[in-house]
């Protein structure tokens, strides 16, 4: 049967086969057929605790049976009411509202009109975007806006609003960001919106703590904004519930979806400080916040959240995360020793490397690693020839034997 699907990321044209998954289980999809892929990927990184994990399953089987779906502006349900509580317990003190969407890229879009709606309320004249390059934020006009220029967006570029762009803090050249960065803040900008302390689509690419707190620090001085986008780095992939906390850093405003429900619907939220909310706080209709979506905090998707927060505080989640981000360590240790696998970097449970020279996320490697790997029964999705694993943090050591194992041998038969 021929479908008619268009899928996401996907040439078409290539012809290349698209498996069809019929259920999964902890870090295991199966396939039509019998075959079995370990997802080293969190499936595009939002499966944290695995697969049909029991208690947010039963979580949305209850809510669904008692409560689908009611609309949200001017009326509220208990899922919505507990999240938000949930949220307000273990995130910063600071941040105490919280504003639902449905994926990353509506959270980052709800911040920047936060930020911008901050500012006219106060009566100030601030509207620049601050961006690092390589950033990575979305697929919507804003969240392009403030992402790297680039194939991306190529044929959006009559759509998207003009940003200040600073360089990215690659190891010896933190000072060339931060003098940027303190620059454009000196002008005046309205929010710098990075991700802390790794860009994922832009390749993985890590810098340090003490470089974001920096950063934090600029903005401050200077009365900009700082956007934190956790929708990738959030709920443990940097090794900490947060990656901000490794820089001791609290955000103005902070973006979180993927992990949110432990990745098995989608839902997001972004978190304001008090004094974002209060200048929008006013008996004047005109001042309200202008956004929403037909399914803002879905009851059912609110649930899933709920389970993933009891998770957090029930379960071991901090420790399988540091027993994942040691055994990253330690396969990455080997693999780092193979001539073809450059730059090797790991950050928490993630680890990345490229294979041969630099050549972007348009490199004809990708396409012919992603079938080497599918067919030694793994699901890796490299960037470019940035080759990195992220797997939800059940993943058995055996597992992530396999997957090394596959790596080892696509990137000893790519480099021959």
């Amino acid at each position: 049967m021929t479908s008619s699907i268009w899928h996401p990321f996907t040439q078409h044209g290539l012809g290349e086969p698209i498996p069809q998954v019929a259920s999964a289980k902890g870090a295991v999809l199966h396939l039509e057929g019998g075959a079995e892929m370990i997802d080293a990927i969190s499936s595009w990184w939002v499966t944290t605790h695995g697969h049909a994990n029991p208690r947010i399953a039963a979580a949305i089987a209850d809510q669904a049976a008692r409560l689908d779906q009611i609309i949200f502006a001017g009326w509220t349900h208990e899922p919505a009411e507990t999240l938000a509580a949930g949220l307000r317990a273990i995130m910063p003190d600071s941040l105490t509202r919280v504003f639902f969407s449905d994926s990353g890229s509506t959270s980052v879009e709800v911040a920047l009109k936060m930020a911008l709606g901050y500012w006219l309320h106060r009566g100030e004249d601030r509207h620049r975007i601050v961006v690092m390059d390589h950033g990575y934020h979305g697929d919507t006009i804003g969240t392009m806006s403030v992402g790297a220029r680039g194939a991306f967006n190529r044929a959006y570029q009559p759509l998207l609003f003009d940003v200040t762009s600073i360089p990215f803090p690659a190891t010896g050249a933190e000072q060339a960001a931060l003098d940027a960065l303190d620059a454009a803040c000196r002008e005046g900008a309205a929010a710098f919106i990075v991700e802390p302390l790794l860009l994922g689509a832009g390749g993985m690419l890590t810098y340090g703590a003490d470089t974001l707190a920096e950063m934090a620090r600029i903005c401050a001085r200077h009365g900009t904004l700082f956007i934190a986008d956790e929708v990738m780095t959030g709920w443990g992939r940097t090794g900490t519930l947060l990656a901000c906390e490794q820089a001791g850093v609290v955000p103005d405003i902070l973006c979180l979806s993927k992990g949110l429900t432990g990745g098995a619907i989608p839902l997001a939220v972004t978190m304001a400080s008090e004094p974002i909310y209060e200048a929008h706080y006013s008996q004047d209709r005109g001042r309200m916040f202008f956004h929403s979506s037909s399914y803002t905090a879905n009851p059912i998707a609110c649930a899933a959240a709920n389970a993933n927060l009891a998770i957090w505080r029930e379960e071991p989640v901090r420790e399988r995360i540091a027993t994942l981000s040691r055994r990253q360590v330690t396969r990455l240790a080997t693999l780092a020793r193979h001539p073809a696998a450059r730059n090797p970097r790991q950050i928490g449970t993630i680890a990345a490397f490229e294979v041969g020279a630099a050549e972007g996320y348009l490199s004809n490697l990708a396409p012919t690693m992603l079938a080497m790997f599918r067919e030694r029964g793994v699901l890796l999705r490299p960037l470019g020839n940035t080759v990195y694993v992220m797997p939800p943090y059940c993943i058995s050591e055996e597992q992530l034997d396999a997957v090394y194992t596959a790596i080892d041998e696509v990137i000893d038969r790519v480099a021959g």
